[in-house]
């Protein structure tokens, strides 16, 4: 019984010791977690979308809790509500949000341009781009294939006509389909009543027109135009600064391409002359 013991004992005894600095080493090296932590990140809307510029929600997250200097209406899915309860959670002031939404930079449908391959591979806008710049004529326009439109968590996008669209009443300006687009076209524009130019094509005007009716050929009379000085040409083609445009339309009405249209309720227009 005696040898027993002997062996049983500095057993019991260095299990209670390593137990001890264990639980001492837990105490010590604890990484202490903000008690807002769950809070804040219960407040975001879940879409791990990275509009904010953080990786996702729980980054967004993290850093409103960890740096007092990161806004908190840099959620562009949830809106101006989110940012309401961000502020009462974290103390701080809400800050003014402006509700986004996409916009496809092209007007190249199947009226406006044709296809210069029968392409008959993988339907996927990526896909295609590896085969000669993808089926179209333009290769700086919309692939039609749809992988901006598969990838939207809110179906606000159909491809029609050869053509994606954004249905403005059901896109929450993620932006993940600016990422997806593997030609570059879509980007996040204020959701409000604006001017846009459908069109992303770089080639001189000759060459923009073989491709397409309506693409912009770089002819500088928009920017002549503008009283705001808010259109500008570069790379042979048009782009709209909203800060600066007053909405007066001048663009669009004078532009000989017809590729400058009014965006209104999530309608793309030519202005109507008075």
């Amino acid at each position: 019984m005696e040898a027993i013991l002997t062996a049983v004992i500095p057993v019991v005894i260095i299990g209670i010791l390593c137990a001890a600095m264990l639980v001492i080493a837990s105490k010590l090296m604890a990484v202490k977690e903000d008690e807002r932590l769950p809070k804040v990140r219960e407040c975001l809307p879940g879409a791990n979308c990275g509009a904010c510029g953080f990786a996702g929600c729980d980054g967004y997250a993290k850093a409103l809790c960890e740096n007092s200097d990161t806004p908190a209406n840099l959620c562009i899915p949830g809106g101006a509500e989110v940012a309401r309860e961000l502020s009462e959670v974290l103390g701080v002031d809400a800050g003014e949000i402006e509700p986004k939404v996409a916009a496809v930079h092209c007007g190249g449908d199947c009226t406006a341009t044709d296809d210069k391959v029968d392409y008959q591979g993988i339907e996927s806008c990526s896909a295609a781009k590896l085969v000669y710049g993808g089926k179209g004529k333009c290769g700086f326009g919309c692939l039609g294939l749809g992988d901006c439109a598969a990838a939207c968590p809110q179906d606000a996008i159909i491809v029609r006509g050869g053509l994606a669209r954004i249905l403005e009443q059901e896109c929450i300006g993620c932006g993940i389909c600016v990422k997806t687009c593997p030609n570059r076209i879509i980007s996040l524009v204020p959701a409000k009543e604006h001017y846009f130019v459908a069109c992303s094509n770089k080639d001189k005007g000759a060459a923009t027109r073989k491709a397409c009716s309506v693409g912009c050929i770089g002819c500088k009379k928009c920017e002549k135009l503008c009283p705001a000085g808010a259109i500008k040409v570069e790379g042979n083609v048009a782009s709209i600064d909203l800060k600066l445009c007053t909405g007066c339309g001048a663009c669009a009405e004078g532009c000989p391409a017809g590729c400058i249209l009014l965006d209104k309720d999530g309608k793309l227009s030519k202005p109507v002359k008075e």
